[in-house]
């Protein structure tokens, strides 16, 4: 049987475990693979765009697992009240093929996301970075205010959404962070006054347009960048100005090249890939003066690292429900005998 996990089972457990533990495991089970990355069978996305969105198949292997997502990015379902990213997926056993799990992805890609964002910034930011610019206030907000938090130290957050809503409700979900001291949290009424005094910067946009949110005279000396929200053909959130006096590191450079901020430069601009760094075969900040930028994407290996977490935790806490999705026959031949509701062929009934 195949397990399945519904939003109101990972309700339960981010509840049971905690967002900052479930980021951090998710953190490890991410870098784990990314060590790993040779193992994997890798390749871009498959999207199929439309003038309102674009959805999603994202796929990654080794020889044990294989995993796939279905993801949409549709800025103007808000509007219509449907969250702009909407997902799930399938981890399977390569031996056999069979499907082990099939999962809400929505809820778990925030988290990812976020775990992945830490993960990069622990070797790209400046270990003193306390302060952080959040950039776009919308569904993924808190699950990055909460990473950098907790992973690294961050004490203070400038927000700032076009969406003063947004922002309001950003500042209601942080609230027992910031009345128990651990964060600080600063409304702003601009994406200059955001970035005044950050270490890091987050960019969380959602607008399926070739933006320019963050200038070169906004960015200082020591700055790493999370450019997270510039991951489609022709949807960008940084001046390539920026890029080029920066460290630039990617997920899966192939994919990058066509979805992120690199896809407004030559093809031959320099970057590194995170794995490389956490092999340590690429140094990550090497000066105090260094500006960085992970250029986010999001990549089908996070995905599978995140699918083999909520695998392990929820048949360790018996969260979720079997599914028959694939038959049961009793002649593996004989489907067609199954179809038509017979238990058993005649060549294996006794």
């Amino acid at each position: 049987m195949t397990r399945y996990l519904g939003v109101a089972d990972l309700q339960r457990m981010v509840a049971e475990i905690g967002t900052p533990t479930m980021l951090a495991d998710i953190t490890h089970f991410i870098r784990d693979d990314f060590l790993r990355w040779q193992s994997f069978q890798k390749s871009a996305r498959t999207a199929n765009h439309s003038p309102g969105g674009v959805i999603e198949l994202m796929p990654a292997s080794d020889e044990t697992f294989f995993a796939f997502k279905y993801v949409n990015g549709h800025p103007c379902n808000p509007l219509q009240q449907l969250p702009t990213v909407m997902a799930f997926g399938v981890l399977a056993e390569v031996a056999t093929g069979y499907p082990l799990l099939l999962s809400e992805l929505t809820i778990t890609t925030a988290l990812r996301t976020a775990a992945t964002s830490v993960l990069a910034a622990r070797h790209l930011a400046r270990a003193d970075s306390r302060c952080m610019a959040l950039i776009g206030n919308g569904a993924q907000s808190e699950f990055q205010a909460i990473a950098f938090m907790d992973a690294l130290g961050i004490r203070e957050i400038r927000a700032y959404d076009v969406d003063r809503s947004a922002t309001d409700k950003l500042l209601a979900n942080l609230a027992p962070y910031i009345r128990s001291g651990r964060l600080q949290v600063i409304a702003t009424e601009s994406v200059r006054e955001a970035l005044a005094g950050a270490d890091i910067v987050t960019t969380l946009t959602a607008d399926k347009s070739r933006a320019t949110i963050l200038t070169p005279d906004m960015i200082v000396a020591g700055m790493h960048l999370n450019a997270v929200g510039g991951d489609c053909p022709g949807k960008t959130e940084l001046d390539a100005r920026i890029l080029q006096q920066a460290t630039v590191v990617v997920e899966f450079e192939p994919q990058t090249r066509i979805e992120g901020e690199l896809q407004q430069l030559p093809a031959d601009f320099p970057v590194v890939e995170l794995w490389q760094i956490l092999q340590g075969l690429e140094n990550g900040r090497i000066r105090a003066d260094e500006i960085t930028v992970f250029d986010s994407v999001g990549f089908a290996l996070e995905d599978l690292s995140a699918l083999r977490y909520l695998h392990q935790r929820a048949s360790a806490m018996d969260i979720g429900r079997q599914l028959e999705i694939v038959p049961r026959l009793l002649d593996p031949k004989d489907l067609y005998g199954y179809a038509l509701g017979k238990a058993a062929s005649p060549a294996t009934a006794h």
